[in-house]
């Protein structure tokens, strides 16, 4: 893999609707970014509705896919670009169907090279593993630097590194992956649009 990867953002698991999409915004127009990933914690239909009505203005503006995390449903009804599913390769093909060749359709493996594969023959768009770095979160696993450079050698279907980025991990990843998901790394951070350079300022270190 010879390009630099492209940048895809996760939201918060909660945002004020009446702030972030101004947030949001400023990062899109000064850097690059692929896709933005509607992450909400809530299950809360309504929620996710006022929030994804809000985004999807900021991205579609900016030309910017934006996805939902899971709500298959709430992606036809609100007007959204696709899903991202977060079990795996379950309903991956359920997806597909419903969206049609043009809907996006990502599949979160873990660490798991065979899940990443079989969500792939199933029709996912892409793949994402993690999390590459972080502490004690979840059982501790991590998808590591090996798993990210077998996949760009022997499998097209494009990747995505997400969880626990810090420059370090991207340096590392930045030759064997497509996008990296950055998320709480940037929205923790007392400025966001910084921290986002200073990731993307290591893609190309890598």
């Amino acid at each position: 893999m010879t390009e630099q990867p492209q940048t895809y953002l996760i939201t918060p698991p909660s945002f004020e609707a009446d702030t972030f999409p101004q947030v949001l915004a400023r990062l899109l127009d000064d850097q690059p970014v692929a896709c933005v990933r509607l992450a909400l914690a809530s299950r809360d239909e309504d929620d996710i509705s006022r929030a994804a009505d809000a985004l999807r203005l900021v991205c579609h503006d900016r030309d910017v896919c934006l996805v939902v995390s899971d709500h298959l449903l709430l992606a036809q009804k609100l007007g959204l670009d696709g899903v991202h599913l977060t079990s795996g390769v379950r309903g991956v093909r359920d997806a597909r169907k419903a969206l049609g060749i043009e809907g996006i359709v990502g599949s979160f493996c873990g660490q798991s090279q065979h899940d990443g594969m079989t969500a792939g023959e199933a029709g996912a768009d892409y793949i994402s593993f993690g999390p590459v770095g972080g502490g004690a979160l979840g059982d501790g696993a991590l998808a590591e630097r090996d798993l990210f450079e077998w996949w760009s050698q022997m499998i097209e279907l494009p990747v995505v590194a997400e969880g626990g980025l810090g420059t370090a991990e991207v340096r590392a990843l930045a030759p064997f992956t497509d996008f990296f998901g950055f998320g709480q790394e940037i929205w923790g951070a007392e400025d966001p649009l910084a921290t986002l350079k200073t990731l993307r300022a290591a893609m190309a270190d890598g």
